[in-house]
């Protein structure tokens, strides 16, 4: 059993970690353009809700340093529309780049996103697999208390993560990467079918800097 003071500490470390990105996001001004070369598998990124790609910029950094274009779906933007809606932008952006054998890196609600893609998208032949950090794949109890449309469509009854959740054809293509403690997600990430890692640390977005990520990714498009 997870000690309280354990869990405090998680917690607390996890919202300095996100307050410190999503400052980086706001004051950022590298061009996403700039990490699309290199000749290895093209990676996207999906972040998570109100998130921009720059919550990811030390996966992104890493990946394009060993060689991997990746590419930003810049229509996302702070990534606050229905899922479905969503992974629209994400098929249109592939075929757009025309973009083939795709590693797609996901955080949080960009897990759903990019599940949806690969199993209802218009362009879902072009995603090879995926990395899932912390995603919701079951919903979260607290969406019920939230106000916003945007947040409480994380509810387990939501229409669409039921069909994700129901539809299990991609989930051998998908890592789950997870904490042992999630404040946001508190029944975990773990994924019927798919490899499962379950880290020994908590957390929802600092989960993100683990070695074990970048190790997952790396093996995943390598």
């Amino acid at each position: 059993m997870v000690r309280p003071l354990r869990i405090a500490g998680w917690w607390a470390r996890d919202y300095v970690y996100a307050l410190y990105w999503q400052a980086r996001a706001i004051l950022g001004r590298t061009d996403p353009a700039s990490f699309r070369s290199g000749e290895a598998k093209p990676i996207v990124v999906i972040p998570g809700v109100y998130e921009t790609w720059r919550f990811m910029q030390p996966l992104i950094r890493a990946m394009h340093d060993r060689g991997h274009p990746v590419y930003v779906v810049d229509a996302l933007n702070w990534n606050n529309r229905p899922v479905v809606e969503a992974a629209d932008l994400v098929s249109a952006f592939l075929a757009t780049h025309d973009l083939r054998g795709v590693v797609v890196v996901s955080h949080s609600k960009g897990g759903l996103i990019g599940k949806y893609a690969m199993t209802a998208g218009r362009e879902a032949a072009r995603i090879e697999s995926m990395l899932a950090v912390a995603a919701p794949f079951g919903g979260s109890f607290y969406a019920r208390f939230m106000v916003l449309p945007s947040l409480r469509i994380f509810s387990p009854k939501n229409a669409t993560i039921l069909a994700l959740a129901h539809d299990e054809s991609v989930n051998s293509r998908i890592v789950s990467v997870y904490g042992e403690f999630d404040p946001h997600v508190p029944a975990g990430s773990e994924l019927v079918g798919a490899k499962n890692v379950r880290l020994d640390t908590g957390g929802h977005f600092r989960v993100l800097a683990h070695p074990r990520v970048m190790a997952e990714l790396a093996a995943l498009a390598e």
